[in-house]
């Protein structure tokens, strides 16, 4: 992604920590960019692009983010317990990742349409932006089935892998459910232990 473009994006990001979307003005982000406001726009498109731009930008972040999890160990029920606690802090953490895993979008945030709109950007990174976004059950999907091809291996078959999907789901909207209803001791990571336990007995 060229330069001007993520400096871009990081300003609209920190602009919407500061205050809600709709008080976001594109020449405050061009500034705090250092770059032209027909930069941003020729990026973007509009005020709509960059919200779609953002939101992508997170939802890429927070999918690469259940990667590296799912990296970190070498155990099954590690890795799965590493993704439920990523799942859960991303969307603590950031509210943008929370709206589009709960699919709640506060009057602060931006809401783009999740259907793909008509783009005619030149910027390849836009297009991708202007198509659809995942929903909120289209994010248990994507981790769960990365979690399956991560935990299954190569070369799996679908049927041997029905039992490992139904896990994984199990953590992924176990993890979700705490982003509601935060867990008292032991967090996220003792009921994912136990629920998987429990499964597998």
């Amino acid at each position: 992604m060229p330069a001007a473009r993520e400096s871009l994006l990081d300003a609209a990001f920190a602009a919407l920590a500061r205050r809600p979307w709709s008080a976001v003005r594109m020449v405050d982000v061009a500034a705090a960019a250092g770059v032209s406001r027909q930069t941003l726009y020729n990026e973007f498109g509009s005020k709509d692009g960059l919200a779609r731009a953002l939101v992508r930008r997170e939802a890429d972040g927070y999918l690469a983010g259940v990667d590296r999890a799912l990296a970190a160990h070498s155990d099954p029920r590690d890795r799965i317990t590493a993704t439920a606690e990523w799942v859960t802090s991303a969307a603590r953490d950031n509210a943008l990742v929370r709206a589009m895993v709960t699919g709640c979008w506060s009057e602060r945030l931006p809401s783009p349409t999740l259907s793909a709109v008509p783009s005619t950007s030149a910027v390849p990174a836009q297009r991708r932006a202007d198509g659809p976004l995942p929903t909120p059950g289209d994010f248990v999907s994507l981790v769960r089935d990365r979690a399956v091809t991560v935990l299954a291996g190569p070369g799996a078959l679908r049927s041997d892998t029905a039992d490992l999907a139904r896990s994984c789901e199990l953590a992924v909207r176990l993890a979700l459910s705490c982003v509601a209803a935060p867990p008292g001791e032991g967090g996220v990571a003792d009921l994912v232990r136990s629920a998987l336990h429990r499964q597998a007995g």
